[in-house]
């Protein structure tokens, strides 16, 4: 007899213990990853620090972090390592009205790989996340995704975002990003 996942809706994330594992649910399947290893925070951090840069001068979305409760919906629960919001949603403090994501980014560990390329990289496109960067630490290289994408970008030196109404892109060397300390 085959086996049934169960079927998890946000709430019921929400009131997972705080074990040190980060969980998360796309279309009712329980993502769960353990705490990230070193590398994969430092590259959040960098990411990060870039990108809140970047919009202050550009005043086109406002940076954050994870954790987070990001959701479409009640079997939507997600947390993307760095994400842009749209600045009159962010305004609100509030995760349930944070759901114009201008930006994704998903730092790859060896436990989040499956999730950040097929099950939360569809949910990305298909709510219009406008931009969504799978970071990959040990290939060193960046996936860019649209909504409509089939295949990825893979930019070869530097990564370019230029969303809506910057008067100029965003850009990061990938030599740089990946540096060692």
């Amino acid at each position: 007899m085959p086996m049934v996942a169960p079927y998890y809706s946000a709430d019921m994330v929400r009131k997972l213990p705080d074990d040190g594992n980060r969980y998360e649910t796309v279309r009712g399947e329980l993502l769960v990853t353990p705490a990230p290893r070193a590398w994969h925070q430092e590259l959040v951090g960098r990411c990060y620090e870039s990108l809140r840069a970047y919009v202050r001068t550009q005043a086109v979305g406002h940076v954050l972090l994870s954790p987070a409760d990001i959701s479409w919906g009640p079997d939507t629960l997600v947390q993307p390592d760095v994400f842009v919001v749209n600045r009159a949603q962010a305004r609100t403090w509030e995760w349930r009205h944070m759901t114009a994501l201008l930006l994704a980014v998903e730092v790859l560990s060896p436990a989040s790989a499956r999730a950040d390329r097929f099950s939360k990289r569809r949910l990305y496109q298909d709510v219009g996340v406008a931009t969504y960067w799978i970071v990959d630490p040990d290939a060193q290289m960046v996936e860019i995704w649209t909504p409509g994408d089939v295949t990825p970008a893979v930019p070869a030196g530097t990564l370019v975002w230029h969303p809506a109404g910057a008067t100029a892109p965003f850009e990061i060397n990938l030599r740089e990003l990946f540096r060692e300390l």
